[in-house]
């Protein structure tokens, strides 16, 4: 299984998050600058769409790329307070000519306590959206900010995966 790992606005995969997804497949994870690239959503589906890419999970800003990728690509998809409803005042294009694939499986996870995107606000943009969306999961975890502790980072991995197997 190869996994495509989208991290958020100016941070990286941590290297216990990184041997947790181990166990699940190879792990490639691009070291992408939001910032700089206004263009990130194209860039990656051009690199990635010919690629036997299997899953996507993506945190904040990646989380907002990975729900596009996957609807595009029509690959499962695990997002973390992905920045669905806005950006921070980063600029990122959704490219209109992607194809309109669907993701067949997406878990959205999405944290009680995060004050940098709001779970309510998150949830509103998906029941406006909810005709991309074939089959999902939303998680709410009353306890969690927008940083997500190894822990739970790694039990919400397990119910996902396990979600494919079934």
């Amino acid at each position: 299984m190869n996994i495509l790992f989208l991290h958020g606005l100016e941070s990286k995969l941590s290297p216990a998050k990184r041997v947790i997804l181990e166990t699940y497949g190879i792990v490639i994870a691009p070291d992408l600058d939001y910032n700089s690239n206004p263009n990130t959503i194209q860039n990656l589906y051009d690199e990635f769409k010919s690629q036997e890419i299997t899953v996507i999970i993506g945190s904040s800003m990646g989380g907002f790329a990975a729900y596009h990728l996957a609807n595009s690509m029509g690959i499962c998809a695990l997002l973390y307070n992905p920045a669905l409803p806005y950006r921070n005042n980063v600029v990122q294009n959704i490219p209109s000519d992607l194809p309109k694939k669907r993701s067949p499986l997406m878990r959205i996870v999405l944290g009680g306590q995060d004050d940098v995107i709001k779970a309510k606000d998150n949830l509103v943009f998906l029941s406006q959206n909810f005709s991309e969306l074939k089959e999902c999961t939303i998680q709410i975890i009353n306890e969690l900010a927008h940083q997500i502790p190894v822990p739970i980072f790694e039990k919400q991995a397990e119910y996902f995966f396990e979600e494919l197997c079934y």
